[in-house]
């Protein structure tokens, strides 16, 4: 999720709209919980509102700020960022899980204000930078111990049965399943999931197999409803054959440049459902 370059003046003006409409949202949404709540329309000074219905949480002051003076952009183009942000606008507050630290962190911890957003992130020492400077952010650490250049074995061996069968990630028998992961990333349920790490540029690198399967059994494990699952650099062939075959062509929405969206449902309340459509 860290940008290796910088990226376009749009990127940047994407993210100061998305959150000043949200700001602006939040606002409204005050001052009509003000007026509701006594049952009856209530007039409210200047003053009032400055002390009152129009202070924003510090955590989404702080990524106006950040977003507006910094000179480093996230690494997802504008059209990329609105496929997650439209998402974002119909479900949070929300359960949001994101592989991946990274400039853009913030922006996604704002966007789903009031809801849990939760990093998995490979670099240790990178995951204390990003802390020293947004400590709001809510992150782990997570060993991967696959190589880019075991992508094609490891597909190969995704097609038995022990990594179709629907089960929790975390005692499944599957090679490519994270079964190490926090607690908390088993038992919570997600509404959406961005799969955007760990690093997959080399061949020596840990690449994203494991990460785009775990994300699709988890959304399969869910008791109920469907979860929307985000990947990104899909123009790489890691990325591209396992999001089409453990995520599956026939639950993508939408692909918009780098990124897929797919909405994956339960598996757990139509036990004849197939592992693909």
């Amino acid at each position: 999720m860290r940008p290796k370059h910088q990226y376009p003046l749009n990127v940047k003006l994407l993210i100061l709209g998305v959150t000043l409409a949200f700001l602006l949202l939040f606002i409204l949404r005050s001052n009509f919980s003000s007026s509701s709540s006594s049952g009856q329309t209530l007039m409210i000074k200047d003053s009032d509102c400055l002390s009152t219905c129009t202070k924003i949480p510090s955590s989404l002051s702080h990524a106006l700020i950040h977003y507006s003076t910094s000179s480093i952009t996230p690494q997802q183009t504008s059209r990329e960022i609105a496929v997650t942000s439209k998402i974002l606008q119909k479900k949070s507050p929300c359960n949001f899980l994101v592989f991946g630290l990274g400039h853009d962190s913030l922006m996604w911890s704002a966007l789903n204000y009031g809801g849990r957003t939760i990093f998995l992130e490979e670099d240790e020492s990178w995951i204390k930078q990003i802390k020293s400077r947004f400590p709001m952010l809510h992150s782990y650490h997570v060993v991967y111990d696959t190589k880019v250049n075991q992508a094609d074995i490891l597909i190969d061996l995704a097609k038995g049965e022990e990594c179709t069968s629907i089960s929790d990630p975390k005692h499944s028998m599957c090679q490519l399943a994270l079964k190490s992961l926090p607690k908390e990333v088993y038992e919570t349920k997600w509404d959406l999931i961005m799969v955007d790490a760990p690093t997959g540029y080399h061949d020596e690198a840990p690449g994203r197999m494991t990460a785009i399967y775990t994300a699709g059994m988890i959304a399969r494990n869910q008791e109920n409803g469907e979860t929307d699952v985000f990947v990104h650099d899909v123009n790489r062939e890691v990325e591209d054959k396992f999001s089409k075959a453990f995520l599956c062509e026939g639950y993508m929405q939408k692909q918009e440049g780098r990124l897929r969206h797919f909405t994956i449902p339960s598996h757990r309340e139509g036990s004849q459902r197939p592992f693909c459509p």
